[in-house]
């Protein structure tokens, strides 16, 4: 699923889909047509019971991790925990170039996306957390809320490269 006329066709789908039997609903993160990923999911949230919620994936350097990690941990609560988080290390110079974000060599990009995955394991620990990176610093980060999912949320990582 990536787009919809409208919110009430949006909901008629995900119901479709999850009445369909499908496990999971995910949604590209490009700039091109089609509906943000995390705003989107949460619709398909309100509408459904069942199926699980995926980014796949989101780029790392579009978002910063701290306040990622918040926008994901509110959309397991709204979701009752179906969320996957889904994040890779972005591969779409055109994309990057339109939204002024530099596109770094992949090495670069991926060690942005391990130290992002450390920020937001601390945040979805629940308790304070620090972290001083090459790339993101972060001091006594709390996020509210705190994921439903017992064991945190699960990470979906994509990428075509040997190192991820």
């Amino acid at each position: 699923m990536t787009s919809a006329p409208s919110g009430k066709e949006w909901a008629e789908l995900a119901r479709r889909f999850e009445g369909d039997g499908w496990d999971a609903i995910s949604l590209p993160d490009h700039l091109g047509p089609q509906f943000a990923p995390v705003p989107a999911l949460a619709a398909v949230a309100a509408v459904t019971e069942r199926v699980r919620l995926s980014m796949f994936v989101l780029a790392n350097d579009y978002r910063n991790p701290a306040v990622l990690a918040k926008e994901v941990t509110t959309l397991d609560v709204l979701s009752g925990g179906r969320v996957d988080l889904g994040l890779g290390a972005g591969w779409n110079g055109a994309e990057f170039a339109s939204q002024g974000v530099a596109f770094d060599r992949p090495g670069v990009r991926i060690e942005r996306l391990a130290e992002a995955i450390a920020v937001m394991k601390g945040a979805f620990a629940g308790e304070p957390f620090t972290f001083e990176g090459d790339h993101y610093r972060v001091e006594n980060l709390n996020v509210f809320p705190r994921p439903v999912q017992k064991d945190g949320i699960p990470f979906v990582l994509g990428g075509g490269g040997k190192r991820m």
